[in-house]
């Protein structure tokens, strides 16, 4: 059995443990405990990013996963998620850091920040080590880092090695989580392959998100299952309501 913690990086107060997902069937309440409620459209209003937050207060999930400009709102007790350098990536990484510490100053506590893709495709990982890095340093030790890879893009691209290699660096980085996509790439989204890919590479001690085309609750199980310990998903109550109570 894992320690508490294990899989948040070390802060058992930022994510849900696997275990307690899978020893108790995933359950509704265990399961709306790994999801990060996601509102990134870029027509959503401000009405539409408050309707997100009392939504996922009323659905019991991790956090609301919003664009930074929709800071700082009143979440509650339910933690408040940024993306930074979103959806391409191709921000310079002094950027992308000013960007997640300005969101942090104004309410954030998790940031999803995305790699330069290209950099990982042409293999230059020492600079997705540094992207990751400066951000982490932007935002300080007390804040989860979560890196979307576009895990899609790079298992066609640079396969399972290469995945794993850009994964590692994250970890290495600095990040809490890896995640495998923003949902906007048309590559495509999360895969069973793709977590069981990370998971491998990160070990225990980080987390794995899985995002993006995640619609049913059977598919949100077989991600679980695979090893992502949060979920991050638009359409959280129809997939919270494919699990028994």
């Amino acid at each position: 059995m894992l320690a508490r913690g294990a899989l948040c990086g070390g802060h058992p107060s930022k994510c849900a443990k696997l275990d307690d997902v899978t020893k108790s069937n995933m359950n509704r309440a265990a399961v709306a405990a790994l999801v990060d409620h996601t509102l990134l459209k870029p027509e959503a209003t401000r009405a539409d990013a408050e309707a997100a937050v009392a939504e996922a207060v009323e659905l019991g999930v991790a956090s609301v996963c919003l664009s930074p400009s929709m800071l700082p709102i009143d979440a509650g007790d339910v933690r408040v998620c940024v993306v930074a350098g979103f959806p391409s990536g191709k921000h310079h990484s002094l950027v992308k850091a000013a960007e997640a510490r300005l969101a942090v100053e104004t309410g954030a506590r998790e940031v999803d920040m995305v790699i330069d893709v290209g950099a990982a495709v042409d293999g230059r990982y020492d600079e997705v080590f540094a992207d990751v890095m400066t951000v982490r340093e932007g935002i300080g030790p007390d804040v989860v880092l979560k890196v979307i890879v576009e895990s899609a893009v790079l298992l066609e691209a640079i396969g399972e090695d290469g995945l794993t290699q850009v994964c590692l660096r994250a970890a290495q980085a600095g990040a809490e989580f890896v995640k495998t996509s923003t949902g906007f790439h048309p590559a495509g989204g999360a895969s069973v392959r793709a977590v069981e890919v990370m998971r491998a590479a990160v070990g225990p001690n980080v987390g794995v998100k899985a995002s993006g085309g995640i619609r049913t609750a059977e598919f949100a199980a077989e991600l679980i299952a695979a090893g992502a310990n949060r979920l991050g998903l638009s359409g959280s109550r129809a997939v919270l309501d494919g699990f028994a109570s």
